[in-house]
């Protein structure tokens, strides 16, 4: 892994973003699933791919299609199924934990590989490879293949369930966000860093329909400069993570919007904790992070986990 690629990979997400917009226009890239007869969606990834794929089958369920989004490397799952769709999330094309839990599916349920790679081992018998379009990531890490693989999610959703975003017209939006924040760092990058720089590492918090945002960010934390960082959602941070501002110097990023962001801000606040919210002015952070559309949930689904990518690949650097 590189950090000076990393950076460049993350300074060309406006570009990628555009790029897709422009495919997903020209074709569906979901188009050859079967007209009919799925009954169940089923989302198998590790580590970012994962990430994506909660929140996509959230939307799913929301929907009223029985989906979910697993572990690829458990040993318990779904039956092999003919009604089965499953979607096989991997950057590379070769996360030994997805090939095996594909395994159990080629040939039985139809299967479905969104990969960067399109000629890697997770499209050997695949029934629909679907090109994520990400570009190289030089610096060796997820990034913009995180993000594609929530935009391409978000397009299989109005693909099943005939409702959600116009997703090009998203795309651009976020391509706009995105660009926003990167023009706009010398405003606000060494603030954020200065205050995420604790001796007790870095907190993420998000609402259940973005958590993925939290976990990506934690995981840029661990995965470029070895910081430790977890992620934690916002309902549940009252119940696994309040605990920690009683005795740490705690320093946390929230995503806003929760209902139950007042929650954690009240103990944050009595306790003393450090808070940077992004996409949003919340009561009691230290500061935050503002950006073009981050109005919209849709939008910050895409766009908000490149404040810690930035803040992440600076302390890397450094």
């Amino acid at each position: 892994m590189n950090p000076e690629l990393y950076l460049a990979d993350l300074e060309a997400k406006p570009a990628a973003l555009a790029g897709l917009a422009d495919a997903l226009e020209a074709g569906d890239p979901f188009g050859a699933l079967p007209p009919e007869g799925i009954r169940r969606v089923l989302l198998l990834g590790m580590g970012s791919s994962r990430y994506a794929a909660g929140v996509a089958a959230l939307r799913l369920r929301a929907a009223g299609i029985d989906a979910a989004a697993e572990y690829a490397s458990a040993s318990l799952s779904y039956p092999a199924d003919p009604k089965t769709l499953v979607v096989a999330v991997s950057a590379t094309g070769g996360s030994r934990e997805t090939l095996d839990a594909v395994a159990r599916h080629r040939g039985r349920s139809f299967v479905a590989a969104m990969t960067e790679r399109p000629d890697s081992p997770i499209t050997e018998g695949a029934d629909l490879v679907v090109p994520m379009l990400a570009g190289e990531e030089r610096g060796g890490v997820a990034c913009r293949t995180f993000q594609h693989t929530l935009a391409l999610l978000l397009a299989l959703n109005g693909r099943l369930t005939g409702a959600g975003p116009d997703v090009p017209a998203l795309l651009r939006r976020s391509a706009e966000a995105t660009a926003d924040l990167l023009d706009r760092r010398g405003e606000w990058l060494e603030p954020a860093m200065a205050l995420l720089d604790g001796p007790a590492g870095v907190y993420t918090i998000a609402p259940a329909e973005r958590l993925s945002s939290a976990e990506q960010s934690a995981l840029m934390f661990r995965e470029g400069p070895r910081r430790a960082a977890d992620a934690c959602e916002t309902g549940d941070w009252a119940h696994v993570d309040v605990y920690l501002t009683k005795t740490l110097d705690y320093r946390a990023v929230l995503f806003p919007g929760s209902r139950y962001d007042g929650q954690a801000m009240e103990w944050i606040r009595e306790r003393g904790s450090t808070v940077l919210a992004v996409g949003g002015d919340v009561p009691g952070a230290a500061a935050s992070v503002r950006y073009r559309h981050d109005d919209d949930p849709d939008v910050a689904l895409l766009t908000e986990t490149l404040v810690c990518e930035l803040v992440a690949a600076h302390w890397w650097l450094s």
